[in-house]
């Protein structure tokens, strides 16, 4: 009896502990509905969904993101170069017969044209056989230049063409002279001493000029020139010619002369203009 009653009591804690297990996993499990299919009509698009969080305003411009350019805009420089003409200091060095200084400038006027000009003073002795006399003075030469040179990137480089009118006042010195002799075959004639001046010349010409200048650092320029020069007046003293004018140099056929010149400068910006962009028209 009591046997019975043991094993009675052991089923009854069974079937319990069974039952209180299947209550804790029906907790556990979610039972879902079956998902109902809907119809969703198209809405347009409005600038809200487009852009969230943004206060509605009347007439309020989108907001754009920045966007920076990748080219930078190309500008050219206005200002004025000067320098000097260095072969006239360094010909001083080795020439004792001359002395001289020039100094050069140019301001840039558009884009291809420059406004230039030249101030200098010489100091020469010029020694023939037949004559020897000193030449002194000062000179002017106003015009300007062509630029035939298309530059790119950031470049300023000059390939030139452009016109001078010079004018100079200056003073002649005979130091001595020989008598021409015809028939020099006996003896020849001697040296004549003389130290004659004479005050208050001048003249004036017509310069064409060609040139280069080329930018070797920041702001700085060689160049170097080429000039053929005609005469339109000449003062001369009676019983002399001017065979040296300064700023022409020697005259060859009484009215022509050559020159050059090697010159470093230095550029001094004063404003910039933007570079235009040249539209192409599609035909």
């Amino acid at each position: 009896m009591k046997h019975t009653s043991t094993s009675f009591f052991s089923i009854c804690f069974l079937f319990l502990l069974i039952s209180v297990q299947a209550q804790e996993t029906t907790k556990k499990i979610e039972v879902k509905k079956p998902a109902t299919i809907t119809t969703v009509e198209p809405t347009k698009t409005t600038k809200e969904q487009i852009i969230p969080n943004t206060p509605k305003t009347k007439n309020a411009p989108l907001p754009t993101a920045a966007v920076k350019d990748s080219i930078p805009v190309k500008v050219d420089r206005y200002g004025i170069r000067v320098g000097l003409d260095l072969y006239k200091i360094t010909r001083g060095l080795y020439d004792k017969d001359y002395k001289g200084l020039e100094l050069v400038g140019d301001y840039r006027l558009t884009k291809r044209y420059f406004l230039a000009a030249e101030l200098g003073n010489e100091n020469k002795t010029t020694a023939d056989d037949r004559v020897n006399f000193t030449t002194k003075g000062s000179y002017l030469k106003a015009g300007f230049d062509y630029n035939a040179y298309e530059n790119w990137l950031d470049m300023e480089n000059i390939i030139s063409i452009g016109l001078r009118y010079g004018f100079s006042t200056f003073n002649q010195q005979l130091n001595n002279y020989r008598i021409y002799n015809a028939n020099p075959y006996f003896q020849d004639t001697p040296i004549i001493n003389s130290g004659q001046k004479f005050n208050g010349l001048s003249a004036s010409w017509i310069e064409v000029v060609a040139g280069i200048k080329a930018k070797v650092f920041n702001n700085v320029f060689m160049g170097f020139s080429l000039r053929l020069n005609r005469l339109v007046t000449n003062k001369e003293p009676e019983n002399f010619s001017n065979l040296y004018i300064p700023g022409f140099n020697r005259t060859y056929d009484g009215s022509f002369g050559v020159g050059f010149n090697y010159t470093v400068t230095y550029f001094v910006p004063i404003y910039k203009k933007k570079i235009k962009p040249v539209v192409v028209q599609k035909k």
